[in-house]
């Protein structure tokens, strides 16, 4: 039986199609190295990246001082709408660094790219610097941190330090239970996972 098995599977590849020598016909995603798809990840790199939690780190259009806006005082609900009632924090548009920026500093150059981007109607296309992924079945809500007066350098390190903002605190599960434990927050599973 066996030795019809290895015959049979030996005459098909000698009386079948030959195989393909071009490149496969399916596109590849960015960071792919082949044709061939997978519902992991497209590389070895980036599945070890993200079991590690490494995320790249931000490209934004435009260095934003932080430094500058927190030193003078300007609250983080002016720029990032929504943080105190919503889950979501918002990233600033265009039309909400115009409202401050029509009358003060007009004669920066990064002022007048952003009026120049206002005037066309372009947005800046920023990118987060923080967040959870899909697969780690995290529901983070700003809102109710903010009610509880959880300072935003708790969970963002000192931004008012920093210039463009970079990842300087690790959101891992034992950061986020420690933080809830110090200040008798529910730890039930379902508070934060679903």
């Amino acid at each position: 039986m066996c030795l019809a098995a290895l015959a049979g599977s030996a005459g098909c590849r000698l009386f079948g199609p030959a195989p393909s020598t071009s490149e496969p016909t399916v596109p590849t995603l960015p960071g792919q190295s082949t044709g061939v798809f997978t519902t992991a990840r497209p590389t070895f790199g980036a599945a070890l990246d993200d079991f590690l939690n490494r995320r790249p780190e931000a490209q934004q259009p435009i260095e934003f001082p932080h430094n500058i806006h927190v030193g003078k005082e300007i609250m983080c609900e002016v720029c990032h709408e929504g943080v105190a009632t919503g889950p979501v924090a918002g990233l600033p548009s265009v039309r909400t660094c115009m409202i401050c920026h029509a009358a003060i500093a007009t004669d920066r150059p990064r002022i007048q790219q952003i009026t120049a981007l206002s005037e066309k109607g372009i947005d800046l296309a920023w990118q987060r610097v923080y967040g959870f992924s899909n697969d780690d079945h995290v529901r983070f809500n700003h809102a109710p941190h903010i009610r509880a007066k959880v300072e935003c350098a708790t969970c963002h390190g000192n931004v008012g330090e920093q210039t463009v903002a970079q990842r300087s605190v690790d959101h891992t599960m034992g950061f986020c239970v420690n933080c809830h434990n110090e200040r008798k927050a529910s730890v039930d599973c379902l508070t934060c996972h679903f």
